[in-house]
This record gives C-alpha cells, structure tokens and sequence, in this order.
C-alpha cells in the first residue's frame, strides 16, 4: 500500500511541474498582419477621428451661428427707450436761430443766410464759409456740394476742404443740382422761357444749356445730375389743351450724346397724365426716381443713351413727405386706414417695397440715413430700421433742427439751432 502512495505522489509532482513556466520557455506565438491589414487599421482610427472632429466643429459653428443669428433678431427687434448723451457742441453763430442742416457723406453742412459750415460728427467745425443770401438752399452729391441764393444770383461751390469756386447767373435761380465731381447746373427764372445753364466746379460757366417754353417743351421745375455728371434729369411742366400736365426727361452730355439733337435720350410724357412731378433725383450713377403728386416711378439708366422706367407705383393717399438716399426713396402719405395717422413707404432704389409701417408722430422731418428712417419734430423722435422695426422712440429737452447716424452703432447726432449733441441708445 506504501508503494501505492508513493507512485501516485510522483504522479502528482511531474503535473504540477509540467504546469510551472520557466524562465526560458518560449513566448507564445504572435498573430502576423500583413501591410495592408495595418494601413486598414489606421484608415480606419483616422476616419474616426476625423468624424468626431467634424461633428465637433460643425456643433460649435451651429451654435455660433444660432448665437449670432439669435443676436441679429435682437438687434433688428428690440426698442430702445431711454438714450444717454455722449458729448455736445454748442454751434457759435451769431445766427444760430435759422441754421439748416444737409448731410454731407458722414458728416453735415450747416448753413444759414450769412455762411456754412462743414461740421464732423463730433460736432467740429472743419471748415467755414461766410456768405449773404436771402433764401439759401444746399444740394449734395458724393464729394461737392453747393449752396444757392434762390431768388439771387450766386451759388457757392464747395468740397470736404472748403470752397472751390462761386458761379454767378444773369437771371434768378430757382433750383440747383451738382455732380460728385463739382459740375453744377442751374435753372434760372425767365418769364418767357426756362433756362438751364452749367458750371465748372471752380465757378466757370460751361458753354452748355437747355431752353424751353411753357407753351412747347415745358417750363423745368427740378432736376439732377448723375453722380458722374454726364446724364440730367429733369422734370417738366408743359400745357396742353389748357391743362398743366408733367413729364420726365433724360438728357446726356457724354461724348456719345453729341449725336442725338439737343442731347435729349429719353422722355415720359403719357405716364403723367393727370399729375406733376416736383422732384427728381439721380440715386446712383444707374438709378433714378421720379417723386410726382400721386406716384414715385422708378428709372434706370444702364442703357444710357436709353434710360428706361422699371416701375411706377401709383399712389393714392395724399403724400406729405419724400426722402431718399443712395439705396432707398420713400414717402410719407395720410392713412386712411388703421388708427395710426400716417404711414412711411420705402422702396429699393429699383423699385421692390422694403416695407410700409403706420405710425402716430406728429412729425415735421423726414429723413433716411444708412439703413434707417428717421421721423422727428422739434423735440421728439422715432427710427425705423430696413425691417421695418421701430429702434427708438424718445423725447428732447433741446429744439432740434436735424437727427442723423452717429458714428458708433447704436448712436445718433441730434442737432439743434444751438446745440449739437451725440446720443447712445440704451434701455
């Protein structure tokens, strides 16, 4: 039985030696992977990674746009109610009771019967020109503007660093108009026919002008020139059959105008009929609008030796106010529906309505600047953005004469007779 034993006790000892590791055995056997599995592998990681980052940057793009779009919605939304001043200026004219203001690229021109002043947006006077006029009136263009004596015989012809020249008429004169190069063209008072006479940007007469009569052509009543000075729009008041009726003309004085007589490339006549048109403006060197007594009618001039009408919007309330910018040209009309007493009208300087918007403000100004409509009487004001938003509503403890964009966003220059003031919108 003892030899039993011991045989199964050296049984057990060679199993439980075979199952012990030595040092020096052999490591087991590694899985070969040729070089494409390898290059499949780090295909594949790449690809992984480069979805995760994908994903990861278009999330973050998602939630900046949202953020950003979020914040454009806000923007174009939200009303401001209370404003803050800046800065003001107090204007030292010994006149200041009877300043006007015009805008003048970011800046304005304040003028008055005995000088102007091209004044910046901080409420600085750049330049200053004395003059004397009985009743004067500015127009602007690009870099020039002039200022004219209606009723008189001078007009002044001035750029962003002060008069280049002062142009003189024979004849009394009603309305002006100036290129963005300074060329200046005028239409003088005859009681027997209707002259439109030119002028170099230094005051020198051009051997240029138009004539007309009542009884065959017309008598102008307004005109403008394109910012490049080469194309005039005028607008005519002409009898017929005892009735006085308006019409549109285009003149062009580029060299390819020489070959058409009197220069004259396109007239509207039948599109008037029963109205008058009592301003005319070139808003870019293509487009053009046309502001009658019921209608705004929109022109372009791509063709310029064939300036063509995109579209005229008839209009049947009665139109109180106009204005009009590079971009835009609206009207103001009474309401004849609705509570509200008034209602503004923009359009894309071709002609699409931008927006219409009703509203209750006794106002005396109408104005666009930029990409608002500015609404304002001699202490209060509204302004609209290009959606047709209301972005200010407020009051003033100052008499204001002009509200233009200030430099910042969300700021605007308040000017007044005797004050100038820069405002931050907050609230």
């Amino acid at each position: 039985m003892s030899d039993m034993s011991s045989m199964n006790r050296e049984t057990k000892k060679r199993q439980l030696k075979s199952r012990v590791i030595t040092p020096n055995a052999a490591p087991p056997p590694r899985m070969e992977m040729d070089d494409g599995d390898s290059e499949e592998i780090v295909k594949k990681a790449s690809r992984k990674v480069w979805r995760r980052r994908f994903f990861l940057s278009l999330a973050a793009a998602l939630a900046i746009t949202g953020a950003g779009f979020g914040y454009y919605q806000y923007q174009a939304s939200h009303q401001y109610m209370d404003y803050q001043i800046s800065w003001e200026h107090n204007v030292e004219r010994s006149d200041s009771s009877i300043n006007e203001y015009i805008n003048f690229g970011n800046n304005v021109i304040k003028y008055s019967k005995d000088g102007a002043a091209y004044t910046d947006n901080q409420g600085k006077d750049i330049w200053i020109e004395s003059y004397e006029m009985k009743s004067p009136e500015a127009v602007v263009n690009g870099d020039y503007a002039a200022i004219a004596d209606r009723q008189g015989n001078s007009i002044y012809i001035c750029n962003k660093d002060g008069r280049q020249g002062i142009a003189t008429t024979l004849l009394p004169i009603t309305k002006v108009a100036v290129s963005a190069h300074g060329v200046v063209a005028a239409i003088q008072e005859d009681s027997k026919a209707g002259k439109i006479t030119f002028f170099r940007n230094d005051g020198t007469p051009l051997d240029i002008s138009i004539k007309s009569t009542l009884e065959k052509d017309g008598y102008p009543i307004d005109l403008s020139l394109s910012p490049d000075g080469t194309q005039l729009m005028v607008s005519y008041v002409y009898l017929s059959s005892g009735a006085a009726k308006g019409q549109v003309v285009f003149y062009n004085f580029s060299e390819i105008g020489k070959n058409v007589p009197g220069r004259l490339v396109a007239g509207y006549k039948d599109i008037y009929d029963n109205s008058l048109i009592a301003r005319v403006r070139f808003l870019t060197e293509t487009y053009s609008c046309a502001f009658a007594d019921n209608s705004l009618t929109f022109f372009s001039s791509k063709n310029v030796m064939s300036p063509e009408m995109l579209v005229q919007i008839p209009v049947e309330e009665e139109i109180r106010s106009i204005f009009y910018s590079q971009d835009f040209a609206g009207i103001v009309v009474n309401n004849t529906s609705g509570e509200n007493p008034y209602r503004v009208d923009v359009y894309k300087n071709t002609g699409e309505k931008q927006f219409s918007k009703d509203f209750n403000l006794q106002y005396t100004h109408a104005d666009i600047d930029g990409d608002y409509v500015l609404l304002y009487n001699e202490d209060s004001c509204e302004v609209y953005n290009m959606q047709g938003n209301l972005k200010f509503r407020g009051e003033f403890d100052f008499t204001v004469s002009k509200v233009t964009k200030g430099r910042l966003p969300g700021t605007f220059i308040v000017m007044g007779p005797q004050t100038i003031k820069e405002i931050k919108l907050g609230g």
